[in-house]
């Protein structure tokens, strides 16, 4: 039997619901969202920035992990992220609350450098009470360049790669025609200043300036 939920969870609501199956989900303002499964490419991508990303921070001594599963709480709107790539700043996570039971962080100082990589599936919502039909459907990427961004730079998350290797997002964001895009966000009094790479544009990180990266080698990196 499939349980019900409420039309708007809590927090609370959200993280007693999770389910213990694998499926990953989130809370978008209020509404839980089953994430799709994702692609093989999607992994790869994600399983080779990160260990270029973890080898960047040991090699430069810094007290960062990157969790296998865990919650960003955007306190502003009732949503909670899971990102593709979280870095934590392990020395912060005792100002955590809500760190040692739910593994979730609220505070930017937890969170140096957030990376989202776009998806090229539909994202799924579960079913409410007394409806046959799903809350919200929406693609992906628009929850990456808009929602999470705004969250995101709201939040005061010093850093935000959006990996668009598909070249999914709108063509204000991929150009026109589309192009594999790689955006950095990077805050600046309070406004995240963005640059976009692609091909053979060397990748930089306001944080790992020590990554040799071309966008095109993360792209590659999805085959």
């Amino acid at each position: 039997m499939t349980q019900t939920l409420p039309k708007l969870a809590t927090f609370e609501q959200f993280i007693e619901w999770y389910p213990s199956n694998g499926v990953r989900c989130e809370l978008h303002k209020g509404v839980i969202a089953e994430m799709p499964p994702p692609t093989g490419e999607h992994e790869n991508v994600v399983g080779f920035l990160a260990a270029q990303i973890t080898f960047g921070f040991l090699q430069m001594g810094l007290p960062f992990r990157i969790p296998k599963t865990a919650f960003i709480k955007i306190e502003s709107n009732n949503s909670t992220y899971s990102p593709d790539i979280l870095v934590l700043n392990h020395d912060n996570l005792v100002n955590e609350p809500l760190w040692s039971k739910q593994s979730t962080v609220m505070q930017a100082a937890s969170v140096p450098i957030v990376i989202e990589v776009v998806s090229q599936c539909v994202a799924r919502v579960p079913r409410v009470e007394a409806t046959d039909e799903p809350v919200r459907v929406s693609t992906n990427w628009r929850d990456d360049y808009y929602d999470k961004f705004r969250d995101y730079e709201e939040m005061g998350i010093p850093e935000y790669w959006i990996v668009d290797y598909a070249a999914l997002g709108g063509k204000r964001f991929t150009g026109n025609p589309k192009q594999q895009t790689i955006t950095i966000c990077n805050l600046v009094d309070g406004d995240y200043q963005i640059t976009v790479f692609r091909g053979d544009d060397v990748i930089v990180s306001p944080l790992f300036t020590h990554l040799k990266l071309t966008a095109q080698q993360i792209f590659d990196s999805a085959l």
